[in-house]
This record gives C-alpha cells, structure tokens and sequence, in this order.
C-alpha cells in the first residue's frame, strides 16, 4: 500500500505584476494497492446511547444493526460495546470477534433504554476500549445519541458540575493524538448538531444523520463499507512555503471531499505546517484545499512550497512513513491570461456551500432570519452549480419557509447541516 500524492492549483499562471495573488491548493491524497494486499483488521467500538427517549422501537433497531454489523466482522477482527445513559458501562469488554451469539445475547439483556444522556463518559469509556486493540489495527468508534449532554451549571465565576459538550471535544482530540477515530451518528431530531459535527470533525471521522429508526441498518452498513475500505493510518500532511508565499489568516485550509471539515492547522519549529489527514480509504481522494497569497515573484517556472505525507501502515507494523517530497510550482508570466483549474474550481464552490450555509445558521441564531434565507439561497445556487441538486432542493426549501415566516423544524435544520458538508441519504 502506497500514499498517491498530487496537487493542482486554480490557477496556475501567476501574474508577475502582481505585488500579492490569491490562489487555492487542492491537494488529492489516497492510499492506493501497490499489489493485491490483505485488508487491515478492524478495531471497532460502538458508544450506544440507551437513554429513556431510546425506548421502544430506536433501540430494537439498534440492536438489530449492531446484530447485522456483528455479523460482517471476519476474522481477527475486534469489537467492543459500550452503552450510556446518566452512567456509561462497558457491555462488551475489546476482544478478537469470535462467538458473535454471545455478544448478541448480551445486547438484548443489558441494552434498556432507561435514565439521563452523559455523552462524555460514553466516550471515555469507549476510548479506553479501543486503546487496548489499537496496534495493526484500523481503530474506529461509532458513538450514537438521540439527545444533548448534559451541561454545567454557572454561578457568577463558578461552574458547577462537568460539561458533557465540553469534556466529548476534549475527549475527541485525545482520540485523533492516539490514532482513534470518532465517527457520531445523530439519532431522531434532538440531538446537538453542534457537538456531534465537532466530535466527528475532531475525531477524524465523519457525521450521519438518522432522522428514522429504519434508517439505522443503512447508516451503520454505509460507515462500515467507508471503514474496511481504509488501507492507511495516522496520516499527517507536512508541507513548508518559500519566501514570498503564505498562508490566508482566517481559515486557511480545509477538507472538501469526502466530507468537508475546516481542518486546524499547526506551525512548526522549522516554519512549516502540519494538518492531520486520519485514516486513508483505498482509492477515495481525500481532497484539502489550502488558501495562499503569492507575493511579487519573478518570470519563470517558480516553486512556491513542498510537501509530503507521514503515515503509518499497519499491515507491516510500520510507523512514521513519508513520501517522496512533492514540489509545488506556478508559471509566473509577465503577460497574464489565466489558466483555470475546473477540478480546483468545483473543490472551491464545495467550501463556499458549507460556509454560506454556516453564515445562513449564525444569522437564523441572531434571529436575522431573512438574512439567514438570502444565505441559505445563496448555498442552494452553489449546490446547483456543482451538481448536488440534493443539497440544493434541502436548502432552498429552508430558505423558503424562512422567507413564508416560518420557523425551520428541528429535522430542516439537521438536514440543512448535514448537506452542507457531505451527502444526504434518504
């Protein structure tokens, strides 16, 4: 298994009259199979939410993914189960999957959906677990909730008991430090969008929305063919820039495909960057998209940075891999007529939809809610001219009710943040 890196900018004539040039970097990066090669084993832990609003039908459904998805482990593969509601507790302590009845049997007697949601110790509980079938392996959680965490109580300068919300996204970037990935999938319509979108974006993983419990059996098989899929691990972006080039000041890179995820970025002692990538799916493009400002360059065929991916390959036990260095350039002319990228461009109006449509939720929060409308229009009109008609009708139709007087319902605004950042499945 080998890491395909390339690079493609918006535009690669740069104009040397210019003192400062604006460009978007989209960097493409994939493990692909160098030779027919055995999938990586999984080491897979589920965070169940069986809170009281679980009873009934949404837990039966659960049970019965986690029954299916039990059944697609093969072989080395390792599972644990953890289950929360005012308490977490562990139901299937992390072990190689070999009698899938008996974890089955212990689903059906201890998942009761009964008491309060503390998201938090779900998800401490659940890292703790992964941690001790981490090595060789591909190691994913999927924490499932229908409700908020549990929040502290503020006194003038004193906060009284733990913030859940708080404590998940601490929680989710000690995962990332370690090499484990959180995946979220909200349950219903009153789960925090907020917290679950920034526990996943943390974590290295990804948001689903189950907005019917018969939904549940598609969203677990869905995450899981994206998991066994992944060929490399811990992967990390590490690129420099020359004298003359740098990096925009707010918000200067960010993940378009498969999902798009503003992604921190971290300066170096040596004065290069660092952005965490997670795990590589075999023949999926990861795509980032870096934004630059090009000073006054001279006439030529001019390198503007370098870059290279350090990762791990579990398969052969090896750690900290890098690829060749790739060298960035742009043809610097004298006599500018552009040369547009159509790949990058599709990669910009990707991250222009995500960003209107957050401008569209923070104005709807001010209470602007036709500003919120003429956003969410906006998004739909970039929807469409990328093809994702799917997000487009979502959006247009939010800003329609917007426009009517209405108030957006709880499902609309969940749809409306899950299409602005990846696929919705019906």
């Amino acid at each position: 298994m080998k890491v395909q890196l390339l690079y493609s900018l918006n535009d690669r004539n740069v104009d040397m009259n210019q003192v400062s040039s604006q460009r978007q970097l989209a960097i493409s990066i994939s493990a692909v199979a160098d030779q027919v090669e055995e999938r990586l084993p999984l080491n897979l832990c589920l965070i169940l939410d069986k809170s009281g609003s679980m009873h009934g039908k949404p837990m039966q459904t659960v049970i019965t993914a986690v029954e299916q998805l039990l059944d697609k482990l093969q072989p080395g593969d390792r599972i644990s189960i953890v289950a929360f509601s005012g308490s977490a507790e562990v139901i299937v302590h992390n072990q190689v999957i070999q009698d899938p009845s008996t974890i089955k049997l212990l689903l059906k007697n201890k998942l009761s959906a009964s008491g309060g949601t503390a998201i938090a110790e779900g998800l401490k509980l659940g890292i703790t677990e992964l941690m001790q079938g981490a090595k060789g392996a591909v190691s994913q959680a999927f924490l499932l909730t229908d409700g908020y965490g549990e929040s502290s109580l503020r006194l003038w300068k004193w906060e009284i008991g733990s913030d859940d919300n708080k404590r998940c996204l601490e929680l989710a970037q000690k995962a990332a430090k370690i090499n484990l990935t959180i995946n979220t999938l909200g349950f219903g319509n009153n789960w925090n969008s907020d917290l679950l979108e920034q526990v996943a974006d943390a974590g290295g993983g990804s948001l689903a929305y189950i907005e019917h419990p018969e939904q549940v059996l598609e969203r677990f098989s869905r995450l899981f063919s994206r998991i066994r899929s992944i060929g490399l691990t811990n992967a990390y972006l590490q690129f420099s820039l020359v004298p003359n080039v740098r990096l925009a000041e707010l918000k200067p890179i960010a993940q378009v495909s498969p999902d798009t995820i503003e992604l921190p970025v971290q300066l170096e002692t040596d004065g290069g960057f660092t952005v965490r990538l997670g795990d590589l799916m075999q023949d999926v493009e990861r795509v980032v998209l870096v934004n630059l400002y090009l000073g006054r360059l001279p006439e030529a065929e001019q390198v503007i940075g370098q870059m290279q991916i350090r990762y791990d390959n579990p398969a052969l036990n090896q750690e900290c891999l890098l690829t060749p260095n790739v060298t960035i350039s742009a043809h610097v002319v004298r006599t500018y007529q552009p040369d547009l990228n159509p790949q990058v461009q599709q990669s910009i109006l990707t991250l222009a939809k995500y960003r209107q449509t957050q401008l569209a939720e923070m104005k709807l929060q001010q209470g602007d809610r036709l500003g919120a409308a003429t956003m969410l229009q906006t998004a739909a009109k970039t929807a469409l001219q990328i093809g994702d008609t799917n997000a487009a009708n979502v959006l247009q139709t939010s800003a329609t009710h917007l426009q009517s007087g209405e108030q957006l319902s709880s499902a609309e605004l969940k749809k409306t943040r899950i299409v602005s950042k990846t696929s919705l499945q019906e």
